[in-house]
């Protein structure tokens, strides 16, 4: 066995760890103690872990956590808000915010692999990039809110609006802790 394919295995399997670890923080930020101010949309911390995946691992593996997680949710384990799972929820009111994080942390991600690459430490841009992911992610809700809960889209905009503020704490927990995990490892992006 050559160097180079030990090199290749040693990588994938930390890749491999990476992603299931972000997977699993995601699960466990869904199903902590959840407020529920509406029927359809609790408040929970996944879109922490969701925004986090990406800003961490990069697009693509921070986009393979937030799948996995929906996987194994989909799957009939109970990683989703409330403890929930299966497809149901997937094709429920919600979905449309489930399927939005993927594409949010693919979002948040190429912003971190970007400035990763210039060598770029400022915390505001990736912040941008995080705003465009919660955008995407709320597109997709409100969409979701729309075609699955029956609502107007007045009405599922406005509940969606309740949710603005405390997505855009979590985003600025999220550059923070991104941040100094770059600080720490500063080659986890670079290597992509």
């Amino acid at each position: 066995m050559t160097t180079s394919t030990t090199t290749q295995r040693v990588s994938a399997s930390v890749d491999l760890a990476l992603v299931a670890a972000f997977a699993a923080l995601t699960a466990v930020c869904s199903i902590l103690p959840a407020i529920n101010i509406s029927t359809f949309v609790p408040i929970t911390l996944q879109t922490f872990g969701v925004l986090l995946a990406g800003a961490v691992l990069g697009a693509r593996r921070g986009s393979y956590a937030v799948l996995l997680w929906i996987l194994v949710g989909a799957a009939g384990m109970p990683v989703f808000a409330n403890g929930r799972s299966g497809l149901p929820v997937l094709t429920g009111p919600t979905g449309g915010y489930i399927v939005g994080f993927f594409f949010g942390a693919l979002v948040i991600g190429l912003t971190a692999q970007i400035l990763a690459r210039r060598g770029d430490p400022r915390p505001v841009l990736l912040y941008v990039g995080g705003l465009i992911a919660l955008v995407v992610i709320h597109l997709a809700g409100v969409v979701g809110l729309r075609l699955r809960a029956g609502l107007g889209w007045s009405e599922a905009v406005g509940l969606d609006a309740t949710f603005w503020l405390g997505d855009l704490v979590k985003l600025v927990a999220t550059v923070l802790v991104a941040a100094a995990v770059h600080r720490a490892f500063p080659t986890l992006l670079r290597r992509i």
